[in-house]
């Protein structure tokens, strides 16, 4: 107990003393697979790191130091991360681990994992957030259940198009269900269930680069009906699956 008073008198002293609190902005400005930033209650951004930059097209930070995501990303997606902002700035969500695939400024995708909280004052209130976007790594293939969780992953990869459960994947990686969603977080920074929606999604968005009907897609990519397909894409990507082709053939 006497530990851990000395240990909160000791952060409560040092965070009194820093002068910059924003002292972790260029440390975030050297990780290029880590997007950072810092918004205010109005939602805009005031700190940001130098990846989120090149990734939105702009040669350095101070392009976006001002605007909301609504003013930096196209339409939709711009709409869609506004929202997700109000619901950490109003209702004080937080978002842990969100599966999300952003578009690039020459649209190539990317997978990552985004966290956000709220920023509250001494009072309580929210006064801002912060939040990061981690692109997915690659595969651990040195861990030793490497080969085990394969398996599972390649019954993914093979069968995205059908019903696939967690016991399913457990039987083929011949492991308990414990087992294989703790690996799946160790080797690949996802649930079982966020690698059956990144595979699914994969595949969809390649679909979409062609000619075939989103219902079509939605079937082949094991969606039970096109409203189930649109609202995954959605929640996932941002926009519809119908925007989404759309963006795609106004970059081509």
């Amino acid at each position: 107990m006497t530990v851990h008073i000395l240990q909160s008198a000791a952060r409560s002293d040092l965070g009194a003393r820093i002068g910059d609190v924003f002292f972790a902005e260029p440390l975030f400005d050297a990780l290029p697979d880590v997007v950072f930033f810092v918004k205010d209650r109005a939602g805009r951004y005031v700190v940001v790191n130098q990846t989120l930059a090149r990734r939105c097209g702009m040669k350095d930070k101070a392009g976006l130091l001002g605007k909301t995501a609504n003013e930096v990303f196209a339409a939709p997606l711009g709409q869609r991360f506004q929202a997700q902002d109000r619901c950490v700035l109003d209702e004080g969500m937080q978002i842990e681990d969100q599966l999300e695939l952003h578009l690039y400024p020459n649209r190539d995708p990317g997978w990552c994992l985004t966290q956000k909280r709220p920023l509250r004052d001494a009072h309580g209130a929210i006064i801002g957030l912060a939040g990061v976007s981690r692109d997915l790594a690659m595969a651990d293939h040195k861990n030793p259940a490497y080969h085990k969780v394969a398996d599972a992953v390649r019954l993914i990869h093979d069968k995205y198009g059908e019903t696939l459960t967690l016991p399913q994947l457990a039987r083929t990686a011949n492991m308990s269900v414990a087992q294989i969603e703790r690996y799946f977080e160790r080797i690949f920074h996802l649930t079982p269930r966020q690698m059956i929606i990144k595979t699914r999604l994969d595949a969809a968005s390649r679909m979409l680069a062609g000619n075939a009907s989103v219902s079509d897609i939605a079937q082949a990519c094991g969606y039970a009906d096109h409203s189930a397909f649109t609202r995954q894409f959605r929640a996932t990507v941002g926009v519809t699956p119908s925007e989404y082709r759309l963006l795609l053939r106004n970059d081509s």
